[in-house]
């Protein structure tokens, strides 16, 4: 393994110059250190964590904070983390995943440590608890999701409100009158998680506008609980004719559930979900859907980051705009005028 002393001998110069070249801690003339860096080139030097940490003050680690809560689809939220742990790789830095339902307290115990520089945190709710101790932990952080109060915060993620809104646009151009929201497990719900109160917020808002009846429903993630969602929903409003399903593991069980029920899609009743595009892409009957970014969102939480840290101002909210895709499961309202 190349050594610090390799790279001394093989630029000409101390041990010490190379190591201020790469901390950056004190003036070194531009050909000593292009000579040294170009040194660290051709033999492959890398240097170790520890004295990276040591020399820049910093771990080169972020913090994912995602507890992993009742009601949450864990294979939507890997895709985020996935997206944050490559983006940071880029930027030379690790990720500490922090799953544990530790609030307040997880917080407080890994920034007061030196294990991180900064923190990504996810699953935020309208009165996330988290919040004002983030406003004083004098460390960098990101959400990925919007509190009701985000002043003083850093915040990433698709506009929920408007992509409840757009689902609703699409129905109402369809000719729908009469529209169901089969929304997240009533726990997410009752702790007021963020992405599901505005896009029942945007349902709504939409619905009125067009003057449309409409509801909305929390659902369990079950294949049992869809099929008992529809026949609550058909009970309720037998004109119901266009549905609206945000809750992941639920989105293809609600269209054979419609289909049990003698109501065919999209002949009868037009789905739009709101899930990852692979999932709407690869359903037995594709879905029309607005796509959740995560990928994107992980990226740019991460970019953000990596500009605070450098001491650069940042955005302090970062909406990202809904994309509808239509595909097989939506069409014209039968009979419609």
């Amino acid at each position: 393994m190349v050594k610090i002393t390799d790279v001394a001998r093989h630029a000409g110069v101390s041990p010490s110059t190379v190591s201020y070249v790469l901390s950056g801690k004190r003036s070194i003339s531009a050909e000593t250190r292009s000579r040294v860096e170009e040194s660290i080139r051709e033999l492959g030097y890398r240097p170790h964590a520890g004295a990276r940490a040591l020399a820049s003050n910093r771990s080169n680690v972020l913090a994912l904070v995602i507890p992993l809560r009742a009601g949450i689809h864990v294979p939507v939220v890997m895709q985020f983390a996935v997206s944050v742990v490559t983006t940071a790789r880029r930027h030379d830095h690790d990720v500490l995943l922090l799953t544990q339902e530790e609030g307040e307290e997880g917080l407080r115990r890994v920034a007061g440590s030196a294990l991180v520089d900064a923190l990504i945190v996810m699953d935020v709710q309208m009165h996330d608890a988290r919040i004002p101790l983030l406003r004083t932990l004098g460390r960098p952080a990101v959400l990925i999701g919007f509190p009701e109060e985000p002043t003083g915060l850093t915040c990433i993620d698709l506009d929920f409100r408007a992509a409840g809104e757009v689902c609703v646009d699409h129905l109402a151009e369809l000719g729908h009158r009469c529209v169901g929201l089969i929304g997240s497990p009533p726990e997410v719900y009752e702790r007021e998680t963020g992405f599901a109160q505005r896009t029942a917020d945007g349902f709504m808002v939409a619905a009125r506008r067009y003057g449309l009846t409409s509801t909305v429903h929390p659902c369990e993630a079950t294949a049992e609980a869809a099929q008992a969602m529809v026949a609550t929903l058909l009970d309720e409003h037998p004109d119901l004719t266009g549905v609206v399903v945000h809750n992941e593991p639920i989105a293809r069980p609600i269209v054979e559930a419609f289909r049990r029920a003698g109501r065919r899609v999209p002949e009868d009743l037009s789905v739009v979900a709101i899930c990852p595009d692979e999932l709407a892409e690869h359903a037995e009957l594709p879905l029309t859907s607005v796509a959740i970014p995560a990928e994107e969102v992980g990226y740019r939480a991460v970019e953000l980051l990596m500009e605070k840290l450098e001491g650069n101002d940042v955005p302090a909210a970062t909406l990202l705009p809904p994309r509808l895709t239509r595909r097989a499961s939506t069409a014209a309202r039968a009979g419609g005028d």
